[in-house]
């Protein structure tokens, strides 16, 4: 089900504002568009894009230094079209980030604010998180009748979640470096407690909203600096692709709007 409904103009117009013309840009995104593939976070950016207003107030929580950190372009885009854009991470990250209107350091459970937001993100931070029921309670008080809030974060029942789970914190460092790069104060310890669909409709259903939309997104991102592998992963992809197969590697994108009454 699609309540955010992006068109392949939709991405076609994204990719071009991020990537730049597809005869100019880098091998890894060329190759996905002229095999039809998104990227996971790509599809995330564009229904993110689609949901920011001049009316919106958003609250984006463990967001740490960006709200897209593989496109400030459109980070400062919605930072600079919406009406207020709050940030909350416990992080010292968000101390960093450029885009948000204010900011709390703070874990969210703990966050207190006489604002109300009709729209409330977290990206890539479920899988973080410790105390759910807190954290859906939380925002349960601070989220209009009629908001929304989404979720984008690992499906814990994908290969590489597995492994994560079987592996100890000390390595999560060592392993994502070498397929993601990045830096080791971007990673944190993993408890996966909302990471199902059936974990995250009993916590949400619990607190008076109701899921308006639901979605796995094809994930390639770990082969992405290897032009060997990734050939390989998007090649097998396009396998499950046309028998219209789930990809064994996917992302949960997640709606849910809190009740009117």
């Amino acid at each position: 089900m699609n309540y955010i409904d992006i068109s392949k103009e939709d991405i076609k117009c994204h990719f071009k504002k991020k990537y730049g013309e597809v005869s100019e840009t880098g091998w890894s995104p060329k190759r996905r568009f002229r095999l039809g593939h998104t990227l996971a976070g790509d599809l995330y950016e564009c229904k993110i894009d689609k949901l920011v207003t001049s009316n919106t107030t958003w609250i984006d929580v463990g967001g740490g230094r960006s709200l897209f950190p593989n496109n400030p372009r459109l980070s400062q885009e919605l930072s600079t079209r919406c009406k207020k854009l709050v940030s909350v991470d416990p992080s010292d990250n968000v101390l960093e980030n450029p885009y948000c209107h204010e900011y709390a350091k703070k874990m969210f459970e703990d966050f207190k604010t006489d604002d109300r937001f009709n729209l409330a993100t977290f990206r890539m931070v479920a899988e973080h998180v410790e105390k759910p029921e807190l954290v859906i309670r939380n925002l349960r008080s601070m989220v209009v009748p009629g908001g929304l809030v989404v979720i984008y974060t690992i499906n814990k029942m994908c290969p590489i979640p597995i492994v994560t789970r079987l592996t100890p914190f000390s390595w999560h460092y060592k392993i994502k470096s070498i397929i993601w790069d990045g830096q080791e104060k971007d990673t944190f310890p993993v408890s996966y407690k909302m990471n199902s669909k059936k974990e995250l409709d009993r916590l949400f259903l619990d607190q008076g909203f109701e899921n308006i939309e639901f979605s796995y997104f094809d994930d390639t991102s770990a082969t992405i600096n290897s032009k060997m592998l990734n050939l390989i992963e998007l090649s097998i992809w396009k396998i499950f692709n046309k028998l219209g197969v789930k990809y064994i590697e996917n992302n949960i994108f997640a709606v849910y709007r809190k009740s009117e009454g």
